[in-house]
C-alpha cells in the first residue's frame, strides 16, 4: 500500500514576525545596557561595546554546541548546557547591576569593576575548554565517558559442521577460558592491539580503556601494560618468561 505524508505545516508569519522583534529588541536593550556597565567600571568608550558582544557570543556559542546534533559527548553537551545557562545568568545580572546603577539603588564599587574586567578572560577559558571536550580525541583515558569498543568483525558464515551449534561454541569457549594467559602472552597480545589501533587511530598510542576492552583484563591489569607499552619494552620477569618459551 502506498504511503502518503502529510504536507509541513505552513508556518504563521505573525509568531515569525513577533519572535524576530522580541529577539531584536531584546538584543539592542541588553546590547545597550551592557555597555553602559562597562563604561561605569571603566572601560574606554572607544572598547566598551566588546563587553555585549563577548557574553553574547559567549551564550550563542554554548548555545549551539548543547542543541547541536553532532555534539555526542555526554560531558561536552553538559558543560555546554551549564555554560550557556551561565552566560544568560550574566547578561541578565549584569543589565540589572546597570540600571541599579543608573537610578542610584547601588554605586559602583570595587567589586562590581573586577568582576565586569574578568568578564573577557573568563569567557575565553570557557570557550577554549568547550571547544576541547566537543573535540573527539584518541586519548579518551579519564575523560568520563566509556570507551566504545570496535565492533566484533561480521562472520561471512559457517567454516565447519560444528560453527551453526551453540553446544559446541559454548564448549569451546569453556575449554579456552580454562588455562590463564601468561604474562608473555598478555604482552603479545597487548603489543598486537597497540598496532592494531594505532593503524585505526592516526598513530595514537592504545588507551588504557581500550586496551582493557581488547584483552578483556581488568582495569589494574590494562593500566599496567599501557604503561609498559608506553615505556617501550615489558618488564624484566616478562623477558625472562619470554625467553625461556622460546
Amino acid at each position: 500500500m502506498p504511503t502518503t505524508t502529510e504536507p509541513a505545516e505552513p508556518r504563521d508569519a505573525w509568531v515569525m514576525a513577533g519572535m524576530a522583534t522580541a529577539a531584536a529588541s531584546a538584543a539592542v536593550a541588553s546590547f545597550t545596557g551592557l555597555r553602559g556597565l562597562a563604561l561605569d567600571t571603566g572601560w574606554p568608550p572607544r572598547l566598551a561595546w566588546l563587553l555585549p558582544v563577548t557574553l553574547d557570543a559567549y551564550a550563542m556559542t554554548s548555545a549551539r554546541v548543547w542543541l547541536a546534533a553532532t555534539t555526542r559527548a555526554g560531558r561536552a553537551r553538559r558543560f555546554a548546557r551549564a555554560n550557556a545557562v551561565g552566560a544568560i545568568v550574566a547578561s541578565i545580572a549584569g543589565n540589572a547591576a546597570y540600571h541599579a546603577v543608573a537610578v542610584g539603588l547601588i554605586t559602583v564599587s570595587w567589586p562590581i569593576v573586577v568582576l565586569v574586567g574578568a568578564v573577557p578572560a573568563t569567557v575565553l577559558g570557557l570557550t577554549a575548554h568547550l571547544h576541547a571536550v566537543r573535540t573527539p580525541r584518541g586519548d579518551d583515558a579519564g575523560s568520563g565517558e566509556p570507551a566504545i569498543p570496535s565492533p566484533a568483525p561480521e562472520r561471512t558464515g559457517p567454516q565447519d559442521g560444528t560453527e551453526d551449534r551453540p553446544g559446541a561454541r559454548t564448549r569451546t569457549s569453556s575449554r579456552r577460558r580454562t588455562r590463564p594467559r601468561t604474562d608473555a602472552e598478555l604482552w603479545e597480545a597487548a603489543q598486537a592491539a597497540d598496532t592494531r589501533y594505532r593503524a585505526e587511530h592516526g598513530g595514537r598510542p592504545i588507551t588504557r580503556d581500550a586496551l582493557r576492552v581488547s584483552l578483556r583484563v581488568a582495569g589494574p591489569r590494562a593500566t599496567e601494560l599501557r604503561r609498559r607499552l608506553a615505556a617501550g619494552s615489558p618488564s624484566e620477569p616478562d623477558r625472562k618468561e619470554a625467553e625461556h618459551t622460546s
